[in-house]
């Protein structure tokens, strides 16, 4: 275990030794990744939006008795529970609250009156000006490269933006995966690196070997952003099932999408009607149409047959373009030190172009 070597605003606002930080992948973002990564330096955030209240609760005392090292939870801000699960990190002393979309200004103002640091994820500069104006104490930024619900801007044209717009830390993702991206990122002047795809590659990871090595089979073009899987941009890897949902109608689609929306109803232990609810918000915050609403509904059981099941030829597996240039599975330890060292020596011999 190495000591700190880099000091940033990200390391100054939550505790963390070393400003990497493992984002909040559905059903991978577990308690043994955190874990991993909190005793190794870096910020580990669970991922909540494939969780029961009662599954999160029980994998933050999993944390908790693992780890006393900060770490984080990424919340559904337009979830029909979210007042809960923000009074249950409350009650357990969690560190960060990361949101996937913008949170209400009232649950901002609420976290932070407890002492949680509160870092929501942006797509452009706007956004995070708005949420840097009701409190929130950083920010990160995906570019397109980023695995996941993405945009199309790439993370060299979507940082600095956000990085003239607000004053608060802001942390880089999409397309890290090394040292040299972090010292590129704190060139830049953020705060510290996220990275999904390179600690979803790691020993400390629950997904199945099998999957692993899909992803460690695949190239530099064996990604793609699709829209048929759930109405929103989402960048996977090629497979079989993503072509032929990308080449099918949506007629075609009808059944498989019902059958996945009871699947997850029966899954999550949602009522038809708080799945109502989540709908509405969908529609309200996102914009969202009742089309692209039920084909959401395919994506949480579609991703756990993947990245849960070990079913390749049943699942969708969301992934970064990263995947191409990664081809170990280092420990979270292991990785977060050889990332946080090569990114020192890159700063140093970077400082000695200097007149």
């Amino acid at each position: 275990m190495i000591d700190q070597l880099l000091r940033t605003p990200l390391t100054e606002l939550v505790g963390v030794r070393h400003p990497v930080v493992q984002t909040g992948m559905g059903w991978v973002a577990g308690p043994r990744l955190v874990v991993g990564t909190a005793n190794a330096g870096g910020l580990g955030i669970l991922a909540s939006a494939t969780m029961t209240y009662d599954e999160l609760e029980h994998a933050i005392l999993e944390v908790k008795a693992r780890t006393d090292q900060p770490y984080g939870v990424n919340l559904r801000a337009d979830a029909a529970d979210a007042h809960d699960r923000v009074d249950l990190l409350i009650k357990h002393g969690v560190q960060v609250a990361s949101f996937a979309l913008a949170p209400k200004k009232e649950l901002i103002a609420k976290l932070k009156d407890h002492g949680i640091a509160v870092i929501p994820s942006v797509g452009a500069a706007r956004h995070a000006e708005k949420v840097a104006a009701w409190g929130a104490d950083a920010v990160m930024i995906q570019g397109g490269e980023g695995g996941g619900h993405t945009g199309s801007v790439p993370t060299t044209l979507l940082l600095p933006t956000v990085l003239d717009a607000v004053d608060i830390p802001v942390i880089a993702a999409g397309g890290f995966f090394d040292g040299r991206g972090l010292a590129a990122a704190l060139s830049y002047g953020a705060a510290g690196i996220g990275m999904g795809t390179r600690f979803l590659l790691t020993k400390d990871s629950t997904v199945p070997d099998a999957v692993k090595q899909r992803y460690l089979d695949a190239n530099l073009d064996g990604t793609v952003v699709t829209r048929k899987v759930d109405g929103m941009p989402h960048r996977m890897l090629r497979t079989e099932l993503v072509e032929e949902v990308e080449e099918s109608s949506g007629l075609k689609r009808l059944v498989p999408t019902a059958r996945r929306t009871l699947e997850f109803k029966q899954l999550s232990g949602m009522s038809w009607r708080q799945l109502a609810v989540d709908g509405r918000a969908m529609r309200k915050e996102q914009g969202r149409t009742l089309a692209q609403m039920t084909l959401a509904a395919n994506t949480p059981m579609m991703l756990k047959a993947g990245l849960v099941d070990g079913d390749t030829d049943a699942g969708v597996l969301a992934s970064g373009q990263v995947v191409g240039v990664i081809d170990d599975l280092p420990t979270c330890e292991e990785l977060i030190e050889r990332v946080v060292v090569v990114a020192a020596d890159c700063l140093r011999r970077t400082s000695s172009l200097l007149a």
